[in-house]
């Protein structure tokens, strides 16, 4: 019998509960990153997070927590999970695909110009409803 395997199990397991490594329970996450628990299953089913698991319990490692503020930033610019998932490996050092730093540099130029046109919409639509407003008679109070 093998047990070289079970050997090296127990030094990773060891190594794990060491005072060392820090690990996030799903809880943990969500509160600091105010997304919900289904959030993180989500991304963790889309193959973006990878916690450690011990019997029903997610850990999250620095890493994954650093991981996730960088999903979150990129949802917040608009990104979808694939453009996502793509700067993730990049920004870790993963193999891309040729020109995937030019995608990534080019998805972010577009979003950019996307995000300062809907600015501009923005403004438009808030400076009219503000003459809206203003011109309705003001209400007397009852």
């Amino acid at each position: 019998m093998d047990f070289s395997s079970f050997e090296a199990d127990r030094a990773v397991d060891a190594s794990l509960t060491s005072s060392e490594t820090q690990y996030f329970t799903i809880g943990d996450l969500a509160r600091e990153f105010d997304v919900t628990l289904r959030a993180l299953r989500f991304y963790e089913d889309k193959g973006l997070l990878s916690p450690r698991r011990e019997g029903l319990t997610r850990l999250y490692t620095a890493a994954e927590r650093a991981r996730l503020a960088i999903i979150l930033k990129g949802k917040k610019l608009g990104f979808t999970l694939a453009e996502i998932k793509a700067m993730v490996a990049l920004r870790e050092g993963s193999a891309m695909p040729n020109g995937g730093l030019a995608l990534t540099r080019e998805k972010c130029a577009e979003q950019l110009a996307l995000l300062e046109q809907q600015k501009v919409e923005i403004d438009e639509a808030i400076d009219e409803l503000r003459q809206m407003v203003a011109a309705f008679p003001a209400r007397v109070a009852a």
